[in-house]
């Protein structure tokens, strides 16, 4: 034994990890008589990887080459228990066998590396049994002989790096195959891309989507060391990168070298590891195309080191800089003498090092030629791409100056569009075009008319008198003018003189010289491919339009053709918009305990199409309500279908009882899935009047207002999250204490905001106008306050007076209400069987003591069934809680995240039928998530003792046929102290 253990120090400390582990396996092996030996390294998660085995064939090991390290086998018990491990055959896993052998068992211990175990080092014994002591003592001293030569290991280094600096450069320039891996630390899952699998040598089928994929291709030496980068950049939040050899898929191995980081969560703890890899055996005749390819290039182009000192230089730049390559070698670019006149060009390149971005700017190295310097920073140097751009900036000016007198002629055109944005009737089209046509164009009259039936009808006229549109008006479609004559072509008509209207139109004289008109524009309304109109200017004087004027002119005609097709439309349109909206909001508001509210929507003013606003109140389980109001921007029928269907989605996740946050983000998929192209904003609150506590989470949406019963006016402070469908949950919640009687007002902001006044502002007078009402109330303080007035109050206040409001306002206004601690009895139970009873018990006192003795038989029922259940089914803690209010309510809570669901039970079944028994005893009954687990409630109705419940002993009879006379006896029932 100790000449085994002197010889193995007689090994240097240059040794690789490979016969390290090797010389340790064949001496522990020999000394202990057994049949062969395994080393397993501790990878990521919870895996251990074979890494070295002596004496075993490979397909004997194969069971053996990654196993979990939480497990039971003899390696993973080493590693955590930190001594040594016996386990014989036939437990766990099989025990390698080779030939007819008899294998005895499996004896293992650990190997540590600093203050950790990174692995373990087994003997698989033959049929002798245990080791002994002595053997114990020696497999402990070799592996700790191990664990000294492996820290004395020198590390895994890829292929040399002997290149010159230019050589280098161009490496970084070649095109290679990048793959792309993402592993998940806390699941184990591995993601790689089709090029990671070829990178790191792993056919498809073989891909398993686990950490072990990669474990099992690393080289032998590269893995503790590749371990350890990993292990150091997540622990250090840095940049991982390493280099490494992995087997091809020919048997071969491989350079390759991977980049990546790791991200965080909240805490601070790992959540996964990605980057990208690539092959790192650059093949040299590829190096020397692209090299050739530089040498050649159009573009200048010159590489420096990290002083800036030239190391290559292609024939282009030796050409603009006037010097060959070996006289700019060395050199730096801001002294070479065709540089030194270019100002701050120094400064300009060491920039671009400092920002670590690449820049480019424009010099003169002539006085009649320019050049574009673009600079690219790199982690291997630096790069200048030199480009003549004489010509094209020569191009670019004349193209500014032909676009500056294009913008000039578009200008009005922009205004036009911006106004006709605004319009919504036929008359608010035609006032629009008017200003902004016949200055611009020096025009004295302007006609639009559509065609309404069989004549034409006019939409609205400019500069002609009272007889001329009386004369113009009806005209009927057998007329050969130029108006009808424009409308059946489709093509606009322009007419420079009184002369070319003659010969146009001969027997036609339509638009007759006393008007003071002399030279027509006739211009097509056409929309959808129908033209339904036409739009006549005139001008005092003869006039021959441009080319360009009447391009101008046929293109400000289609702007006005489009939106006089929506002013037809939006009147239908709005109609049905105005009776979908009423169908949508709420028909009045629920009555609950909780709270005391009213509200209010106004829409838009005149001209406005209705929005998406809305507000609700939505009861839920323990007496808690949801208050709720929402804004989808915009106008228009499929706002106010957006705003239905979220309304729809909000009362539907709301009966889900989730917490406030996790409804605004199932609020945020279903905006995000809907494709809408506005933004959507929501306040969600939910009050339980038990604690007085409200949660508030907000998308993008004004906060509410607190009125305290004082008076005083708060905003809670929080950062709002994004709007709906652009919010990236976790959404924040925010919790309120809230006295008795406070207010909460919660409100769109179209009633705090305006284009004459900033959302704070708003919010101000908001504050303002609150306070100012509760002094108003002479010492009532907040419950003497009328709801109703309160909100006629605030809207007068907030909206505009004697003006249309530019948008839709919502306004909520809750007065709320707290649970008497004398209407709640809270108990705590323990976790075991006799629970229910204590239940029952707790149950009889406390409904007696409100005066409710025709409730306790069905109420120690439903108690025993839940408090049983969660005996049997769930876990600890235990609590119980009744409710006095318009209705009664038991809660049971337990730490358990598992919720029940009703199942049809066959007669023969001896369970199965509580939650049907809960469902015929109580009004309703439901479940709901806690901080701790969850909460299983029903509510029954008060009933009076003259109008009594059914007798609960029919509804057992109906659940439990097999209990016959022992229906009345609760003590009896399958879910009493007994049977627990």
């Amino acid at each position: 034994m100790n000449a085994r253990l002197a010889l193995l120090g007689t090994v240097g400390p240059g040794a690789t990890e490979s016969e390290i582990f090797r010389l340790a396996l064949q001496h522990a092996v020999g000394e202990l008589g057994g049949l062969g030996g395994m080393i397993h390294l501790r990878g990521p998660m919870s895996a251990l990887r074979l890494v070295s085995a002596v004496g075993l064939p490979q397909a004997v090991t194969l069971p053996w080459e990654i196993i979990d390290q939480d497990g039971a086998l003899a390696p993973a018990r080493a590693l955590f228990e930190g001594g040594g491990v016996w386990s014989p055959a036939g437990t766990g896993a099989p025990m390698p066998r080779e030939g007819p052998v008899q294998v005895g068992g499996l004896a293992a211990v650990p190997l540590s590396g600093g203050d950790r175990s990174i692995g373990a080092l087994s003997v698989v014994m033959s049929d002798g049994g245990e080791p002994t002591p002595q053997q114990w003592e020696f497999l402990r001293a070799v592996s700790a002989w191990t664990e000294e030569r492996m820290a004395q290991a020198p590390p895994a280094v890829g292929p040399a790096h002997t290149e010159p600096s230019g050589e280098r450069l161009r490496r970084a320039l070649h095109e290679v195959r990048v793959g792309s891996w993402e592993w998940d630390i806390g699941t184990g899952r591995l993601a790689w891309d089709a090029a990671a699998l070829e990178v790191f040598g792993t056919r498809p089928e073989d891909f398993v989507g686990r950490i072990e994929n990669w474990m099992k291709n690393i080289h032998p030496d590269d893995l503790a060391p590749t371990l350890g980068v990993a292990e150091r950049a997540i622990r250090d939040h840095s940049v991982y990168e390493a280099e490494y050899r992995v087997r091809r898929q020919d048997g071969s191995y491989g350079w390759v070298r991977v980049r990546g980081r790791a991200t965080y969560d909240e805490h601070g703890q790992p959540v996964r590891l990605a980057g990208v890899g690539w092959e790192n055996d650059e093949s040299r005749s590829a190096r020397d195309a692209l090299s050739r390819a530089l040498r050649h290039m159009s573009d200048g182009f010159l590489a420096f080191d990290d002083e800036w000192r030239i190391i290559f230089a292609n024939r282009e730049a030796e050409r603009l800089l006037g010097s060959s390559e070996d006289d700019l070698l060395g050199q730096v670019p801001w002294a070479l003498p065709a540089t030194r006149r270019i100002p701050d060009m120094e400064s300009r390149l060491r920039k671009t090092v400092e920002v670590d971005e690449p820049a480019g700017f424009d010099v003169r190295m002539r006085e009649d030629r320019r050049y574009h310097l673009r600079v690219v920073p790199g982690p291997g140097g630096r790069t200048l791409y030199i480009t003549d751009v004489t010509q094209k900036r020569r191009l670019q000016e004349e193209r500014q100056a032909a676009e500056r007198a294009a913008s000039e002629r578009a200008e009005h055109v922009a205004k036009l569009t911006a106004a006709l944005a605004k319009a919504t009737t036929s008359r608010d089209v035609v006032d629009a075009l008017a200003p902004r046509v016949l200055a611009p164009f020096a025009a004295v009259g302007l006609l639009v008319q559509t065609v309404e039936g069989e004549s034409l009808h006019t939409v609205g006229a400019v500069g002609y008198d009272d007889g001329f549109l009386s004369a113009a008006e009806g005209l009927s479609r057998s007329s050969r003018g130029p108006r009808r004559a424009v409308i059946a072509s489709g093509t606009p008509l322009f007419l420079s003189s009184m002369g070319e209207l003659a010969a146009h139109s001969p027997d036609v004289p339509e638009l007759p010289a006393p008007s003071g008109h002399q030279s027509w524009a006739f211009l097509p309304l056409t929309a959808s491919g129908v033209t339904f109109g036409v739009c006549v200017l005139s001008f005092d004087r003869p006039r021959l339009l441009t080319d360009d004027e009447r391009t101008l002119l046929t293109t400000i005609t289609a702007l006005v053709a489009q939106s006089l097709e929506r002013a037809k439309l939006y009147d239908a349109e709005h109609t049905r918009s105005r009776e979908l909206q009423r169908g949508l909001l709420p028909r009045g508001l629920p009555s609950v305990s909780a709270c005391t509210a009213a509200a209010r929507y106004l829409p838009a003013g005149q001209g406005m199409d209705v929005g998406g606003d809305w507000y609700d109140i939505i009861p839920l389980s323990g007496g808690q309500v949801a208050l709720v109001v929402g804004d989808v921007m915009g106008h228009g029928l499929p706002e106010a279908a957006t705003m239905g269907r979220l309304r729809t989605a909000v009362h539907t996740l709301a009966g889900l009882e989730l917490p406030p946050g996790e409804i605004m983000s199932h609020l945020n998929d279903i905006v995000g899935g809907m494709d809408v192209e506005s933004y959507v904003t929501c306040l969600y609150a939910l009050y339980d009047p038990t604690t007085r506590v409200c949660s508030i989470v907000r998308a993008g949406h004004p906060p509410p207002a607190v009125v305290l019963p004082d008076g005083r006016v708060q905003f809670p402070k929080a950062a709002p999250d994004p709007p709906l469908g652009a919010a990236e949950p976790p959404f924040e919640t925010v919790e309120l204490t809230v006295p008795e009687d406070s207010l909460l007002v919660l409100y769109t902001d179209g009633l705090v905001e305006s284009s004459a006044r900033e959302m704070d502002q708003g919010m101000e007078t908001l504050a303002r106008l609150l306070s100012t009402a509760y002094s108003s109330a002479a010492g009532q303080e907040g419950a003497g306050i009328e709801l109703e007035q309160l909100c006629d109050t605030l809207t007068a206040g907030l909206l505009p007076v004697g003006q249309q409001a530019a948008d839709d306002a919502a306004l909520l206004v809750a007065r709320l209400h707290a649970t008497p601690e004398e209407r709640m009895a809270r108990w705590s139970l323990r976790d075991d069987p006799r629970a229910a009873g204590l239940a029952r018990q707790h149950v009889r006192e406390q409904l007696a003591a409100w005066g409710m003795d025709h409730l306790i038989p069905t109420t120690e029922l439903l108690v025993s069934e839940l408090v049983g259940n969660v005996v049997r089914h769930a876990k600890g803690p235990i609590g119980l809680r009744l409710l006095y209010d318009t209705e009664l309510i038991c809660e049971v809570y337990d730490g358990s995240l598992t919720m029940p669901r009703i199942r049809r039970a066959t007669d023969t079944d001896e369970g199965g039928r509580g939650l049907q028994l809960i469902t015929a005893l109580s009004r309703r009954w439901g479940t709901r998530y806690t901080a701790n687990g969850k909460c299983i409630w029903t509510e029954q109705d008060l009933v009076g003792a003259e109008n009594p419940r059914d007798d609960p002993s029919e509804a057992l009879e109906l659940m439990f046929p097999a209990i016959g006379d022992f229906a009345g006896d609760l003590d009896a029932l399958p879910f009493g102290d007994q049977e627990l």
